[in-house]
Formats: C-alpha cells, sequence, structure tokens
C-alpha cells in the first residue's frame, strides 16, 4: 500500500521544491525518486533518479511536491533517509541539493555519501 509521510518526517525547503520541479518539467517526468544505495566512500549514496513510468510502488512513500507531482522514496531507503531535510542552495562554486540527514553517522567530505 502506498503511503505519504508527513513534511515533519523530512524536510523539503520552497528552494528544494521549486528546483526538483523545475528539473521534472525539463525532463517531462511526474516523479523524482530520491534512494539510499550502497555504495560511494561512506559505504550509502545518495540516488536522484526518475522511476520508470512515473510509477509510485508498492510500500513507496511519496512527499506531494505541488499536488500532482511527488518525491519518492523506496520501502529499503525510508530509514535511512527518515527525518532528513533537504535544501537547494547556490555557492559561488555551483548549485546544488544539500541533504541534511540526521540517520548519518557519518558523511563523506564531498556529502554525496554517508554511513547509517
Amino acid at each position: 500500500m502506498n503511503h505519504q509521510i508527513n513534511d515533519s518526517n523530512i524536510t523539503i525547503t520552497d528552494r528544494a521544491r521549486d528546483y526538483l520541479l523545475s528539473q521534472m518539467n525539463k525532463s517531462n517526468k511526474m516523479n523524482v525518486l530520491l534512494q539510499a544505495k550502497g555504495g560511494g566512500c561512506a559505504g550509502f549514496k545518495y540516488d536522484w533518479s526518475y522511476p520508470e513510468n512515473n510509477e509510485i510502488s508498492d510500500n513507496d512513500t511519496y512527499i506531494s511536491l505541488d499536488g500532482n507531482r511527488y518525491l519518492i522514496i523506496d520501502s529499503f531507503s525510508a530509514f535511512k533517509l527518515f527525518g532528513m531535510s533537504i535544501d537547494y542552495v547556490e555557492k559561488l562554486s555551483g548549485s546544488s541539493l544539500e541533504l541534511i540527514n540526521p540517520n548519518a553517522k557519518s558523511i563523506c567530505g564531498c556529502g554525496e555519501s554517508f554511513s547509517a
């Protein structure tokens, strides 16, 4: 059964929401998927993709970005990402989504992988 989590469990800033929606518009996609996959220099890495056929699978967690489009987190990743916040930051060196994960025991220097 699909289920939606409250914004209090995962926080997405307006900047991050707007960025995700703009990327989805450019790619003509309805949903975006965030996963914690094995790999990276710290054990797990964050992986952004578009789900095939824009589908939300059974047991996925999803957060509405605008009422019709969703950020999806698969069931394997949900407990590793619970309570995180997602922001979009612009720096002199470039812009990116910044993930602050309270479940990460350590993070690598680039911020793209973590240990849980």
